[in-house]
């Protein structure tokens, strides 16, 4: 199936959507302005001002509206000639090139810091990678994470770096976004390792796509140096290539170790997520600590601190009706 993207005006986005009016769908995709699908096409314009054409008509549809030939999308067969714009798609032999990956975790646990990682992975280490076990984390356990990074730990260059909660908390309440920490531990990142492996230079870095390529550079003003070259974003980028794989392993490592020193000064094994378990661990260590040691553990801004000041707040009931 082709695939094609343009970038729109408001007026272009309405003029769309009138020419397109008896293909209208009502279930629109998230962040979506309208959907359409015609016998050959899917039409899908975004509040961003992007329009991503589906089909086998898509790019001879989307050129009609481009006025030019359009880009085409990441997970698209074909490509441009020359350069590819940055965040709109990758070379078709990505794979194989010498690039630097970045990823995070830890952003949707409460319990727990964000750690980011930028690895290198090299043209000549793919081989090395793949035989050492390194593809998609999510299909990793903890203790087959932890086996991988102790090898390729030693492998491939990488810099590692952790944002602790009490640091989380403090940015997050002086109006700081969680996307805004993102994009700047990335750009550390990605500098610090471009340091480490100077004079030599990656052919392209992929970082593991949370924001709009636009809105991550956003959050990147007044940073005083700002990674652009041969910068490529992309969702599910573990997939795209063994660098950001090999990040992402090396970031849930850290992770991991993280959870363990915290579960030591807790006291008790202290759970991932932000389900009711997590709850449950963070009233145990309210009634065990106290309230005070919660901007150590936690990310406070989440919904999980008052769900667990309200088990905390029933289970103080019951002892004093006891």
């Amino acid at each position: 199936m082709g695939q094609a993207v343009i970038t729109a005006t408001p007026t272009q986005i309405a003029a769309l959507k009138e020419h397109y009016s008896r293909y209208l769908i009502e279930k629109l995709p998230t962040g979506s302005v309208f959907a359409a699908k015609t016998p050959s096409c899917t039409i899908t314009a975004y509040k961003s001002g992007k329009v991503l054409f589906q089909g086998v008509s898509a790019e001879s549809e989307a050129t009609q509206w481009a006025g030019s030939t359009p880009t085409a999308v990441p997970n698209s067969k074909k490509t441009l000639p020359g350069k590819p714009v940055p965040g709109s798609h990758l070379p078709t032999n990505f794979g194989t090139l010498s690039v630097i990956g970045s990823d995070e975790v830890g952003t949707g646990d409460f319990f727990g810091p964000i750690t980011v990682v930028a690895a290198y992975a090299r043209r000549q280490d793919l081989p090395l990678l793949k035989e050492l076990g390194v593809r998609d984390s999510k299909d990793l356990n903890d203790e087959k994470i932890v086996s991988i990074a102790k090898d390729i730990k030693n492998v491939i260059p990488f810099s590692l770096l952790t944002l602790h909660n009490e640091k989380y908390n403090e940015l997050q309440q002086s109006g700081m976004s969680q996307g805004k920490m993102k994009a700047i531990l990335h750009n550390q990142a990605l500098n610090h390792l471009l340091g480490k492996i100077a004079p030599e230079k990656p052919e392209a870095l992929l970082v593991d796509q949370f924001a709009q390529p636009e809105i991550y550079y956003a959050h990147l003003r007044g940073q005083k140096k700002v990674v652009r070259e041969d910068v490529f974003f992309s969702t599910k980028a573990e997939g795209l290539h063994l660098s950001v794989a090999a990040a992402s392993i090396l970031a849930r490592y850290a992770f991991i170790r993280h959870f363990e020193k915290l579960s030591e000064v807790a006291g008790f094994t202290i759970p991932k997520g932000a389900g009711a378990k997590v709850d449950e661990a963070a009233a145990k260590l309210i009634l065990a600590k106290g309230q005070s040691a919660l901007p150590h553990f936690v990310k406070l801004h989440f919904a999980n601190t008052q769900k667990a000041m309200g088990l905390v707040a029933k289970r103080r009931g019951k002892l004093k009706d006891f």
